[in-house]
């Protein structure tokens, strides 16, 4: 289905949708940026073909086997550091240090009172507001002085741009860190070639990472303009020889077509969304259509693989949900599940925001 990683989070509208923010919006004084690098022997984005005919439709099955061991609940926190706090939060807001802004943004699960003074607060270089239909940077409100569409910022010195869009969004999410830094040590400690496949892969952090770690990446959305997003990461953090493909395509599709074509992957990551529609009206739903792409996913590992790794946002469940459907689909493989959520400690207070769940398959 198409990335609707953004329209999960809060309802608005996804990059490649009508109304969505124009990346080519240059910062004062700046030259457009580009989002599309120049074609390259390899590594260039292209979107997949689909003339390619439809298989039978699959069929599940509980798995035979002993089940995985399981770790539960684990808490995979993100504490204040250089590149991003959350300085405080509360009455349904969230104040954030990204690089060199304090930026202002909702949270609904922010539902205690504020730590800091209004004086902390009301020193943020940009606020959303949402209070207009306006593309781009015009839903949001920069108290001090106008500032263009993008920023530079750091991840783990992996350079990217930050990016005010209409929806709220950053162009990064950094509780997925705790992820990211857990990848990054798999592929490192595995000593051979790795290969990755990020799913709903958004503005390529997590791809830039692995890369950076020594993987071959495949990375997938739907959205045309994520993707070009994420191109323009890759060069500004200087991987642009890095082997990374970088695919625009329906993730659901694209990983039935690597089950037939024979494609297998050593580490996956997947963070579908609660609900959306795909690019010929497909209609996907959590709850319906989790079970077949998790079943999809360990179809198309590797015979040694590394780990699967799925994140859900914005759904009303327990991890012991998803918890449950990752152990019973990797029964047989033996490794660990280990289930829980993402939170970012709040500099302030102490207080701990939980952003997701998670549940993740690793080997042993």
């Amino acid at each position: 289905m198409k990335s609707f990683r953004d329209k999960r989070r809060d309802n608005r509208p996804h990059p490649s949708a009508k109304g969505a923010a124009d990346v080519s919006r240059p910062r004062p004084g700046q030259a457009p940026a580009r989002l599309e690098a120049p074609p390259r022997e390899r590594h260039e984005a292209k979107t997949e073909s689909r003339s390619e005919p439809n298989s039978a439709p699959r069929i599940l099955a509980r798995r035979e086997g002993a089940l995985p061991a399981e770790h539960l609940p684990v808490i995979l926190e993100v504490a204040p550091n250089a590149d991003y706090a959350l300085l405080d939060s509360g009455t349904g807001q969230k104040l954030e240090q990204y690089g060199p802004y304090r930026i202002v943004r909702p949270e609904g699960q922010a539902i205690w009172q504020k730590a800091l003074p209004a004086k902390e607060w009301e020193r943020a270089d940009a606020v959303f507001t949402g209070d207009t239909d306006e593309e781009g940077i015009g839903r949001w409100r920069f108290p001090k002085l106008p500032l263009g569409e993008t920023w530079p910022m750091k991840h783990d010195g992996i350079d990217y741009l930050g990016r005010f869009t209409s929806f709220r969004h950053v162009g990064v999410f950094p509780e997925q860190a705790s992820h990211w830094d857990h990848m990054a040590g798999l592929i490192a400690a595995a000593k051979r070639p790795v290969k990755v496949l990020n799913l709903f892969g958004y503005t390529g952090l997590a791809s830039l990472v692995a890369a950076r770690a020594g993987a071959e990446v495949t990375h997938v959305d739907a959205s045309k303009k994520a993707i070009g997003w994420a191109r323009e990461n890759q060069e500004m953090a200087g991987l642009g020889s890095k082997p990374i493909r970088w695919i625009v395509d329906d993730a659901v599709k694209f990983a039935e077509r690597e089950e037939r074509r024979g494609s297998r992957y050593d580490i996956i990551l997947f963070d579908p969304p609660a609900y959306g529609r795909g690019p010929k009206g497909e209609v996907w739903q959590l709850f319906e259509d989790l079970p077949d792409l998790t079943d999809l996913c360990r179809a198309i590992l590797t015979p040694k693989p590394l780990a699967v790794v799925l994140t859900a946002y914005s759904i009303r469940a327990s991890f012991f949900a998803i918890h449950a459907l990752m152990r019973d689909t990797f029964a047989g493989m033996g490794g660990k599940i280990e289930s829980g959520e993402l939170i970012i400690r709040e500099k302030s207070a102490g207080r701990a925001l939980s952003t997701s769940l998670f549940s993740r398959w690793v080997a042993e």
